[in-house]
């Protein structure tokens, strides 16, 4: 079994235990977000903005909502730095493509304007607990938000800038995964998701210079078996999937959960969530819906007529049910396990081998080695790592390894 590292990133105590008006807040680092039109313009640098007009006209695209979308985006996150800097802070923005390590250094804060996919960008390359990360919605309306702060501050920045600067808020720790990968081909990088989509399904994640961007100081060499082993440099808050990229394909992995047997696996592949994460996709995953409950019903009134009168009819009691078993889903962001699920689990004939494995559950520890042939390890649904036949990921969390933020106090 591989051993992977336990050493943290930072070697300052995990849970500070200095007061919130110990915060030092002179530079505030402003990640923004890729609004709709950005992200077609990027994809368009060669044509003119009535070029541009046109070819989203022709998609079938509402070019007016776009750039009426991307201004209020804008015109909010301008309002933002204003609050920042008329509170006597040092405020500067930076989009996704120039969000690098060494700005990351420069701020005492990260604050992300945008929605959770802004959210975890900021958050993923913060790998340590000691520099808090915050966000502000900066669209309420179409989007809940629920990394960021309350979206009544999106109303009220001034507010929430206040109460950071007067230590009127409590420190939240959101425990994320570290991932080692153990294999060969483990320094490559990875590939960018988002980026892909603008620059073409070959280009490499940040291509040119990666380390500018994410610290590859956590790298290791060749092991005395001769197995690379490397700590991926980014840390996940909500969950690590691990799968084909070709979501026909059936993925073919072994598993061992804590300390238990190796476990051969066909399935739609892995998902790994922690605490935060659970309210994502892991509950989408999982969820029940009222149309299943229904069924389930039917079928028990079916063979128990007299325990089980017309309760499939009873939409009130259906309901319930649903929204009961799908509230026990979610588990705090504090907690220090992780929540695993295996998608539509191959349970016929020999699979799983050897028999007994739960296709949802908890664990401490997951060890997955692939047997794949075109898998990815992917990190919040942005960076994806090479993940072939032969290639071990351990995931673990630790609480050095946890995201500082801050929960407002109310009245």
């Amino acid at each position: 079994m591989f051993q992977g590292k336990t050493e943290c990133f930072s070697t300052q105590s995990t849970m500070a235990s200095e007061p919130p008006t110990s915060l030092k807040l002179n530079k505030l680092l402003l990640v923004s977000k890729l609004s709709r039109y950005d992200f077609e313009r990027c994809r368009h640098v060669d044509l003119s903005e009535s070029e541009l007009e046109t070819v989203l006209r022709k998609r079938g695209a509402d070019y007016d909502s776009l750039i009426k979308n991307h201004k209020l985006h804008k015109e909010f996150e301008q309002n933002v730095k204003k609050a920042f800097e008329d509170a006597g802070i040092e405020a500067r923005v930076v989009n996704r493509f120039d969000y690098t390590m060494d700005k990351i250094n420069w701020a005492d804060m990260i604050c992300a304007v945008g929605g959770d996919g802004t959210f975890l960008l900021a958050a993923g390359r913060v790998t340590d607990n000691q520099k808090p990360v915050i966000g502000f919605n900066s669209d309420p309306r179409r989007s809940e938000g629920y990394l960021s702060l309350h979206k009544k501050y999106s109303s009220n920045i001034e507010e929430a800038v206040r109460k950071l600067k007067q230590g009127e808020f409590k420190w939240r720790f959101r425990n994320r995964i570290r991932i080692l990968l153990c294999g060969e081909n483990v320094h490559e990088d990875p590939i960018e998701l988002h980026e892909q989509e603008l620059l073409g399904s070959n280009q490499r994640f940040f291509s040119g210079a990666p380390e500018s961007r994410l610290d590859s100081s956590e790298q290791d060499g060749p092991t005395e078996t001769n197995v690379q082993q490397r700590r991926l440099p980014v840390l996940a808050l909500n969950e690590v999937f691990i799968g084909e990229n070709l979501s026909a394909r059936v993925s073919y992995y072994e598993m061992r959960i804590n300390d238990g047997p190796k476990t051969k696996i066909k399935s739609s592949g892995l998902c790994v969530t922690t605490g935060t994460g659970s309210t994502s996709w892991n509950l989408s995953i999982n969820r029940l819906t009222q149309q299943s409950v229904s069924e389930v019903l039917r079928l028990l009134q079916d063979k128990r007529p007299d325990l089980l009168p017309a309760l499939s009819h009873d939409t009130s009691l259906v309901h319930d049910l649903a929204e009961e078993f799908n509230s026990s889903l979610v588990f705090s962001a504090e907690d220090s396990r992780m929540g695993y699920t295996i998608r539509d689990l191959i349970s016929a004939g020999v699979w799983p081998q050897p028999k007994g494995v739960e296709p949802r559950g908890f664990a401490s520890r997951i060890e997955v080695k692939s047997r794949c042939l075109d898998a990815g390890l992917v990190v919040d649904g942005g960076l994806s790592f090479r993940f072939n036949d032969g290639t071990v990921a351990i995931l673990e969390i630790h609480e050095c390894d946890a995201l500082r933020t801050v929960e407002l106090n109310e009245p």
